[in-house]
């Protein structure tokens, strides 16, 4: 499977994979990486990569919004392979090591099973190993919410509630917002489309997640890059606020 790559602005590629997206921050060959998509979507990955003109080698580090299975995937493998430094919230870096697991439990996903959706989501995991664990073994936390010295400038913003760590990342100057999975635009469990949060089972502390929409309604911003689903046009704020309305 080919990955589909759209560039959305300036040295700025969303990536869709199987059923996650990376994002490709560059800067001549130069590139950051945001997320890395399941373990099956490797070589996605490095063809993505190749595609804007990057390579493994070129990638100055990789962010993780979150340390699931299905955006952490490639992670390990490219600090082994290439020296990327992998860099996440300091609360994340825990969960990346795999000290502990915020994840959705099997015993969830089976209760969901009635659900529309469920059931193939879960028949594509298992095709693309995304119940395999793949740790960071020296993952390394980014400080603060200033830009990062790295491709493209991103600012981490800590939306935690999907898992305590998760984080965003903001593009100022090209009204960019990167919203990881704590408001996507789509998902294979889910009827609607446009912004909205996850099914509640796949939230570690759902509260927070919803609180973390007011996070997404103060920034300025008028392209969302999700984890899930197709690049949003249009205000985040009003994203945001589309979101927590269908969440109630």
């Amino acid at each position: 499977m080919t990955a589909e790559i759209h560039q959305v602005a300036d040295g700025t590629y969303l990536v869709h994979g199987s059923h996650t997206n990376w994002v490709i921050l560059t800067d001549g060959d130069a590139a950051t990486l945001v997320d890395t998509g399941y373990p099956g979507d490797r070589r996605q990955v490095l063809d993505s990569l190749a595609a804007v003109g990057s390579s493994p080698e070129a990638v100055a580090a990789v962010l993780i919004t979150h340390a699931h299975n299905d955006h952490l995937g490639s992670a390990e493998y490219l600090h082994r392979t290439h020296g990327t430094p992998v860099q996440l919230h300091p609360a994340e870096v825990p969960h990346a090591r795999r000290e502990f697991l915020q994840q959705v439990s099997v015993g969830a996903v089976l209760g969901n099973a009635w659900r529309p959706g469920v059931v193939p989501w879960l028949a594509h995991v298992l095709r693309v190993r995304g119940t395999e664990q793949h740790p960071v073994t020296d993952p390394t936390a980014f400080s603060g919410e200033s830009p990062l010295d790295l491709p493209g400038r991103p600012v981490p913003v800590h939306t935690p509630g999907h898992t305590d760590g998760h984080t965003a990342f903001q593009l100022p100057d090209l009204g960019v917002v990167i919203s990881g999975d704590a408001l996507v635009s789509g998902h294979r469990t889910s009827r609607i489309e446009g912004p909205q949060l996850l099914l509640d089972m796949f939230h570690h502390d759902r509260t927070r997640a919803l609180g973390s929409l007011d996070v997404f309604a103060a920034l300025d911003g008028d392209i969302l890059l999700p984890g899930h689903g197709p690049v949003h046009r249009g205000s985040v704020r009003r994203a945001a606020e589309q979101a927590r309305d269908r969440a109630v």
